[in-house]
């Protein structure tokens, strides 16, 4: 009987030490292997799903380095990178594509000038947009100068047929009946038969149908769609339906009006908070019918880019009054030097109406992490008032 109880009790010490043993094994693995790894948000290394390196908020544990699984690690915490290019559009006339790029996100805003420019764009964009997909495409209004390469032609595929589009966002009204805007609308409805969402600007104004007036883009960076008169008023100028957008992040604001004019102008700063602008994309490609005094003074801006061929004789052989036109820059240079052009006309002949093109700046790339800024040209990053073409042409 003694002997059973001693064995027992050997059994159970043996027992008591495996279970002390295991215990202390799994402290010891807790404090080396989990309670000492670096916490979330501090360590520096390389996570998953993410386009843009920098210092920001990365989860899963990444600081600096490129964020795990975000496509928002940026100059500034919980920001991306933004991108805006003002692009060249591979001939020698007036016209605008500006592509956004927000981390993952990609807006283009219109598509000129020509349907051959549609192989521009497509190539500049292939560039930027990996995945072949455009979440957002804003198209201003239906001057060919601005939708032809969305039209396309019988040689030059829309620029529809080249991206997959997530939401369409156009304007409400219109008098064009253009061969080139037929053929504009027939190329967005079938890509929204394919699936794209198709609104127009006053339908994101009033929040009507699913659309929104401001969209996330991510990175802290909103796309806010503003109040135009003339979404719900005729006009004899179809440069006063253009869709007006700003974007923001913080205390930056970038603006872009397409081709509004004067009294557009004036009808927006009185029905709109306009904020004051980091970046204002000139309106109308320089035209002195825009970018009023009564704009000007509401957005004061630091930036301003213009896309146009500077000096071209297409719509006048008025030399002043060719973009970007003296009367406007006057306006401009008031509030800021910091003037950038995307292409200028060469072998001007005014009489005969013929010219060639090249770079002035170039495609302008605008870029901003939330901290840093800076405004790069493909061909040089000159201000307008400091090049030869303005020496020669406007001072």
């Amino acid at each position: 009987m003694a002997k059973r109880k001693k064995k027992k009790r050997a059994r159970l010490l043996l027992i008591a030490a495996v279970l002390l043993l295991a215990v202390v094994l799994a402290a010891g693995y807790y404090y080396f292997f989990l309670y000492r790894k670096e916490p979330a948000g501090t360590g520096t290394g390389t996570g998953g799903n993410s386009t843009e390196a920098g210092t920001g908020t990365g989860g899963n544990g990444a600081g600096t380095g490129t964020g795990g699984n975000s496509a928002d690690a940026g100059g500034a915490e919980g920001q991306s990178e933004l991108y805006i290019h003002f692009l060249e559009l591979g001939n020698k006339y007036n016209g605008d594509s500006i592509l956004i790029k927000c981390g993952d996100v990609e807006v283009l805003i219109d598509g000129g000038s020509r349907a051959d420019s549609a192989e521009t764009i497509e190539q500049y964009v292939d560039r930027y947009c990996t995945d072949n997909i455009l979440e957002y495409v804003i198209v201003t209004h239906a001057d060919r100068d601005h939708i032809a390469a969305f039209a396309g032609n019988k040689t030059h595929k829309s620029l529809f047929e080249r991206f997959e589009c997530g939401t369409i966002i156009d304007f409400p009204r219109t008098n064009s009946t253009t061969e080139t805007y037929k053929n504009y609308v027939a190329a967005r409805d079938a890509e929204v038969e394919a699936g794209a969402v198709h609104y127009t600007a006053l339908q994101c104004w009033k929040s009507e149908n699913g659309a929104q007036r401001s969209y996330s883009l991510g990175g802290g960076v909103t796309m806010n769609f503003l109040y135009n008169y003339y979404y719900e008023h005729d006009s004899g100028d179809e440069n006063n339906y253009s869709v007006c957008m700003y974007l923001n992040r913080g205390d930056e604001n970038y603006l872009f009006t397409g081709d509004l004019e004067e009294k557009g102008e004036e009808y927006l700063v009185a029905n709109n908070e306009l904020p004051r602008c980091k970046l204002y994309k000139a309106g109308h490609h320089g035209s002195k019918t825009s970018s009023s005094e009564a704009l000007l003074n509401a957005i004061r801006p630091e930036y301003v880019c213009i896309c146009c061929c500077a000096g071209s004789p297409e719509y006048t052989q008025n030399a002043e009054n060719t973009f970007p036109t003296v009367a406007a820059l006057e306006r401009i240079m008031k509030y800021t030097r910091n003037i950038y052009v995307t292409s200028c006309a060469t072998n001007v002949d005014l009489a005969g109406k013929k010219w060639d093109y090249a770079p002035l700046n170039g495609n302008i790339v605008v870029k901003s992490d939330g901290v840093n800024f800076s405004v790069t040209g493909s061909n040089h990053s000159e201000k307008l008032p400091d090049t030869q073409w303005y020496r020669e042409n406007r001072a």
